[in-house]
């Protein structure tokens, strides 16, 4: 009698899932990422989503945005900053909304909001 091996691959746990469901109506997909999880809504990638306890500083939702459109996210994110991981002379696209702080999940929600509107300054067609 032959024996059948099985392998079972563990399922991957999607951090700060409440992002999923905010954006339900808009069918988000997830993609792995660097050890994370990418978000996307109508082909755009909007979020990276990050839970790896180091740098414990970058855990949070990642924003994909560009640098004309920080002082106006700032306005509405009080705590979004840059991502220390991408620290560089001049600031990236991404930003942050860190788990660390006190209004992070009602952060992550108004920037969910943002996008079901169709906010400009949130996403972008991966290049």
């Amino acid at each position: 009698m032959r024996e059948l091996k099985f392998s079972f691959k563990k399922a991957k746990i999607v951090p700060f899932d409440f992002v999923l469901d905010a954006l339900s109506s808009k069918m988000p997909t997830t993609k792995p990422m660097f050890g994370c999880t990418g978000v996307y809504v109508d082909g755009k990638i909007i979020f990276i989503l990050r839970d790896r306890k180091r740098p414990v500083c970058d855990d949070g939702v990642w924003i994909c945005t560009s640098s004309e459109h920080h002082e106006s996210l700032r306005k509405i994110f009080s705590n979004m900053r840059s991502i220390s991981v991408f620290e560089t002379k001049k600031p990236t696209g991404w930003q942050i909304l860190a788990a660390d702080t006190d209004d992070f999940e009602e952060s992550v929600l108004t920037a969910c909001e943002l996008v079901l509107r169709g906010d400009p300054r949130i996403g972008r067609l991966p290049t």
